[in-house]
């Protein structure tokens, strides 16, 4: 077990989109991370249009991993209607959901979001006009709150942010530029900038994207979109010693 200053294995992917047609579709990529990773994140979109039938077959692999389990929900966990009873059927097979929480494991903190869409630079859009912009914005600063709020709670000295939608512009490249305002906010980076002790951030969204980017203050990011990872890597997950 990491103590002190040991670094522990992080196994992340992202965008596992699964479908009410998939058999075990991760079973053996999970046991294969048990064996090398300490702990497994998943990154949003874990399943396709927010089904529960599709959680609960996610569910089921998730139960045959023996490291533990932590991530956030995607935008399409959200397009049935009903994130809350996805996020419970992935709790009770054993995965922790971050959003108003954080945790620590084997010395390393983690937290996060889903985040949400809403630019960067000369591009991050204002809430100004219309309520229904003001309410636009009001989500992605409520998304950026939500995790400063937990990376406060934590108390390690290392410590990972956890997201789907990106933080910052160079993950995205690859992408439309047309799109980049849709694929995540520049909020987020300023939350994750005001702590010292994260290492490293881990977002999915950008199927098109690039792998590494960082923050403003140097604080690596990585896309983990599985479709980014795997022509990378020749695996659809990424390995991360934090």
């Amino acid at each position: 077990m990491p103590t002190g200053n040991d670094t522990i294995t992080v196994a992340a992917i992202g965008d596992l989109h699964v479908t009410e047609g998939s058999v075990a579709p991760y079973r053996e990529m999970f046991a294969e991370i048990s064996r090398t990773a300490d702990v497994l994140v998943l990154c949003g979109d874990l399943t396709n249009f927010g089904k529960t039938s599709e959680a609960e077959i996610l569910a089921e692999d998730i139960r045959t991993c023996d490291i533990p389990v932590l991530g956030v929900l995607g935008n399409h966990d959200y397009e049935c209607g009903q994130p809350e009873n996805v996020a419970a059927i992935l709790h009770e097979a054993g995965m922790t959901v971050l959003d108003e929480q954080a945790v620590e494991v084997q010395g390393v903190g983690f937290a996060g979001v889903k985040g949400f869409v809403g630019g960067f630079g000369r591009g991050e859009l204002a809430p100004f006009g219309e309520p229904i912009i003001k309410a636009f914005v009001d989500e992605a600063m409520n998304e950026a709150r939500k995790l400063e709020n937990g990376l406060r709670t934590l108390r390690t000295e290392r410590s990972v942010a956890v997201l789907h939608y990106s933080p910052i512009i160079e993950t995205l490249e690859g992408e439309p530029i047309e799109i980049f305002q849709y694929l995540g906010s520049a909020r987020l980076a300023d939350a994750i900038d005001r702590f010292d002790n994260v290492k490293a951030v881990v977002h999915g969204h950008a199927h098109h994207g690039t792998y590494e980017g960082r923050t403003r203050r140097g604080t690596p990011v990585y896309n983990v979109a599985q479709f980014v990872v795997k022509p990378k890597f020749g695996r659809p997950y990424a390995l991360l010693e934090v």
